[in-house]
């Protein structure tokens, strides 16, 4: 699944670089030289993040037509001349840089603002799977159980105890392309006919950097 932008400017070789950078990220790129036709399209599509070019006749009151939509929901960029800093000031926006725009702080910026954006969909979304796992319960008992979805804040899986787990347990399982052993301790929050719900407790930092890469990969090749 491609993120999508776009890109309300009609300073074209700034566009050009935007358009390379974005495309790289796999941010597909809807470019609008009218503010007008901008804020009519927007009101009708949704979009994933939102680039102005400050130095375009009529961007000031299409900003701020912005505050009042459904448009401030997503990460706003804005670009500008070093002589119009004003204005870029005054953007209620989550990234702000200057033309001419550096390559090398576009990608670092729109990569920030791409990563707002997964976060954003990945805090609800739940990845279908059906993997091998561990379950450590009890006095150190163990089971082995099927996952049946996998999110950054729990998973659910499926065993053979058909009054599920209670209470604090531990989850093994491996990612599909890794060799890396996922252990995350958790608490069952439901269990019915032998399916549980388990929320994420105790983690590592190495361990929710992985989930959250792993389920970004499969979000966007879906």
């Amino acid at each position: 699944m491609t993120l999508s932008s776009m890109v309300v400017s009609r300073d074209w070789p700034e566009v050009s670089v935007l358009e390379c950078i974005l495309g790289g990220l796999k941010i597909g790129v809807d470019v609008e030289p009218e503010p007008e036709r901008a804020r009519a399209k927007l009101a009708k599509s949704k979009i994933d993040a939102l680039i102005v070019d400050c130095d375009l006749d009529g961007s000031n009151t299409f900003l701020r037509s912005l505050e009042s939509s459904n448009v401030n929901s997503v990460p706003l960029v804005v670009i500008g001349s070093a002589g119009n800093r004003s204005q870029l000031k005054r953007a209620d926006a989550a990234f702000i840089f200057e033309k001419p725009i550096s390559v090398e702080r576009a990608v670092h910026t729109l990569s920030a603002a791409r990563n707002l954006i997964l976060d954003g969909r990945l805090r609800y979304h739940r990845q279908t799977v059906d993997l091998p796992a561990t379950i450590t319960y009890g006095a150190r008992k163990q089971a082995r159980a099927r996952l049946l979805n996998l999110s950054q804040g729990g998973v659910a899986i499926c065993s053979d105890r058909p009054n599920g787990f209670k209470g604090e347990i531990q989850v093994g399982f491996t990612l599909p392309g890794s060799r890396t052993r996922f252990k995350a301790k958790g608490e069952v929050v439901w269990s019915r006919q032998g399916n549980s719900g388990i929320r994420f407790g105790e983690m590592s930092t190495r361990a929710k950097q992985a989930l959250r890469t792993w389920l970004a990969q499969q979000y966007l090749t879906q």
